[in-house]
């Protein structure tokens, strides 16, 4: 097989996100990403909704579809089951999935269908000028609320786990390392992989994530979770998670009689979600925010399902064809 470069993912579409904006990082990790994974170009499909992350698949020298709002979930599915063999990478943002899109996001979650969502979460509606999304902030002002909103966020987590999802990832548009990683890692889970990537909009929801990503904080800000791994972060990794009774709490290695024996180890594969609902609410200044993979557990597929189903109608069906379907009763000549 040919060796691929990301140069053979990169189209001859002129780039037209605003400069500074987060996509461009994901754009260059995915365009990296890909010839990790060892397929045929033509096996890669994208497919996206409406918004500023929706022109993703314009970018992407392969198959793609640029659907309607909301509706990309659908096309995704439809895909995968036309033709199972191939990589459905689905484009969306927290308005196109998590507002008009909602009902078939949960779904597609809920399903489990072999395909990987791009959660782009920036907290606004980007693409018609900054009106608060599903996931701003309660209190934002913005054009369509000049007072401030007064609803409470989605979180994309919860709504993730309590759609059963079996894989559960988040990164922020400032590391393109880990998100290259979390891709593959997407890539070869078999089941809907959501994997919510924190962005920035330089012009309507600025340092949304500061919190997180500010270059001041970050290192106490983020924690980076690994399956068997102790749940530790902070400059020099002195830091951790423990689980007191029901709660999270965090602890300092070597203060008050504190081990690392005491830390939390990451289990990315347990079935009770539980703990990774726990982590994934995890938010600064009283915890670091949860990224990388925070759950991948296995249950079937909605397409391997399907074609389960299909495959032993086909071998117990009494008729082969329509004809002898129609001529299988009495029958006559008018």
């Amino acid at each position: 097989m040919e060796k691929l470069t990301n140069k053979d993912f990169s189209s001859d579409q002129e780039v037209r996100w605003c400069p500074g904006c987060g996509d461009y990082a994901i754009l260059r990790a995915m365009q990296k990403s890909l010839p990790l994974l060892n397929r045929k170009k033509e096996d890669f499909i994208f497919i996206s909704g409406i918004g500023c992350s929706s022109r993703f698949p314009y970018y992407m020298d392969t198959y793609g579809f640029h659907s309607i709002h909301g509706r990309a979930p659908a096309f995704a599915t439809g895909m995968k089951l036309a033709n199972p063999n191939l990589s459905v990478w689905q484009i969306t943002g927290d308005g196109d999935a998590l507002a008009i899109g909602g009902n078939h996001f949960i779904h597609a979650l809920r399903r489990n269908i072999d395909i990987n969502i791009l959660l782009f979460n920036n907290e606004i509606y980007g693409l018609t000028k900054g009106q608060f999304s599903p996931t701003s902030k309660k209190g934002i002002k913005t054009k369509s609320n000049p007072h401030g909103t007064t609803d409470e966020p989605f979180s994309p987590s919860d709504l993730s786990l309590g759609a059963k999802s079996s894989f559960f990832a988040r990164v922020v548009d400032t590391n393109p390392k880990l998100m290259q990683k979390i891709f593959v890692e997407a890539e070869a889970h078999k089941g809907t992989s959501l994997i919510e990537i924190l962005q920035n909009c330089v012009i309507f929801n600025d340092k949304t994530f500061s919190s997180i990503t500010g270059k001041e904080v970050k290192k106490d800000a983020q924690l980076i979770l690994e399956h068997g791994k102790p749940i530790l972060y902070g400059a020099t990794m002195n830091k951790g998670i423990v689980l007191n009774k029901f709660k999270l709490e965090t602890v300092i290695i070597g203060e008050n009689g504190i081990t690392i024996d005491d830390i939390l180890v990451h289990d990315a594969y347990e079935q009770d979600s539980t703990l990774h609902a726990m982590l994934a609410r995890m938010r600064p200044p009283e915890f670091p925010a949860a990224l990388g993979v925070i759950r991948s557990v296995k249950r079937s597929t909605f397409d391997s399902d399907m074609n389960s189903q299909i495959d032993y109608e086909k071998r117990n069906a009494k008729f082969n064809n329509v004809n002898e379907l129609l001529f299988s009763g009495d029958t006559w000549n008018v």
